[in-house]
């Protein structure tokens, strides 16, 4: 009886290894370094998605395109073989063309607003869109504002004539900085930085946190504080994937992706504010533009783009006075 009882606590130690094991592996896809602030709020999630299921949830990050560029990591969403990914919207209008609302120049005014929206029913009636192509929509993180880089100063759109600009594979920002007189190449960004260095291109945008994540200090002289465009991250997971989890597990996976879009706003503001003096330590020069000429030249730029939705432009609007 002795022998049988210490059979089957060896049998249960043996096991017990094999029952930990058995859990749910979330493999979540980012582009940018471990500095990013949505890598911060990706780090975010995965702390409370573990504690919170108990340790059925495991997750796993691949950071710096590790699965592949954005566009590529989304395609992995609609067949399974990427879990959860967080992406810019430059390879978005592909899938939910709508999400071009979101990258119109000078549409928001200040963060407030920007998050009035993507908190509100724009945001919402957004993420509800990726559905019909294999995806549920979690979260609206932050990429940050975009701004300008170049190998010149620009204080005018005439300083843009003929520049080569590397935009994102975004038709809305190839339209505005078609009408800006630029020259735009939509480029993904693993190609960026050396193209910069050789020449291929002459100028970029982005928020701060990428332009001093990526030292485009070597490759750039100017940055021009011009805010053009607001850039959201998605937060987005495989449809496929989501249905193999039990109800519990959405509720966690969704409560904690919405928990840390905090972590990535409060991030990308702190990070923001220190990356700056940083950059004009590195040797950058960092700008002030006189915004009105740029407005004026991508007034109408909705109208040229294929996809908006009227009535959700006069609903992001409309929010810049809401309480």
């Amino acid at each position: 009886m002795k022998h049988a009882l210490t059979s089957t606590l060896a049998l249960a130690a043996l096991l017990a290894p094999l029952q930990a094991q058995a859990q749910t592996t979330i493999r979540a896809a980012f582009g940018s370094q471990p500095v990013h602030p949505s890598y911060v709020a990706l780090e975010c999630f995965e702390k409370l998605a573990e504690e919170r299921s108990g340790g059925e949830l495991a997750v796993e990050l691949y950071p710096d395109r590790q699965l592949g560029e954005e566009r590529e990591t989304v395609e992995g969403l609609q067949i399974g073989s990427v879990d959860m990914t967080v992406v810019s919207t430059g390879p978005l209008g592909a899938f939910v063309p709508e999400v071009g609302v979101l990258d119109l120049p000078f549409i928001f005014e200040d963060s407030d607003h920007v998050y009035r929206v993507l908190d509100g029913e724009v945001g919402q009636e957004l993420l509800e869109k990726f559905d019909a192509q294999g995806i549920v929509g979690l979260a609206w993180w932050e990429n940050g504002w975009r701004h300008l880089t170049a190998k010149k100063a620009v204080e005018a759109p005439a300083d843009l004539q003929g520049v080569k600009l590397r935009t994102m594979q975004n038709p809305v920002h190839i339209a505005a900085f078609e009408k800006l007189g630029a020259a735009p190449i939509p480029m993904v960004w693993g190609e960026v930085f050396t193209s910069l260095g050789q020449g291929i291109i002459d100028a970029q945008e982005n928020p701060i946190t990428v332009i001093y994540s990526n030292s485009l200090w070597e490759v750039q002289s100017h940055v021009m504080l011009t805010g053009h465009v607001y850039g959201p991250h998605a937060v987005l997971f495989s449809k496929a994937i989501w249905q193999t989890l039990t109800p519990e597990q959405q509720a966690i996976v969704q409560e904690s992706v919405t928990e840390c879009t905090a972590t990535a706003r409060a991030t990308s503001a702190k990070l923001d504010a220190e990356y700056r003096g940083l950059l004009v330590e590195k040797g950058m020069v960092i700008e002030e533009v006189d915004l009105a000429p740029f407005r004026d030249a991508t007034a109408d730029i909705a109208g040229s783009v294929d996809g908006l939705d009227p009535a959700m432009i006069e609903k992001v609007k409309a929010a810049a006075s809401a309480d």
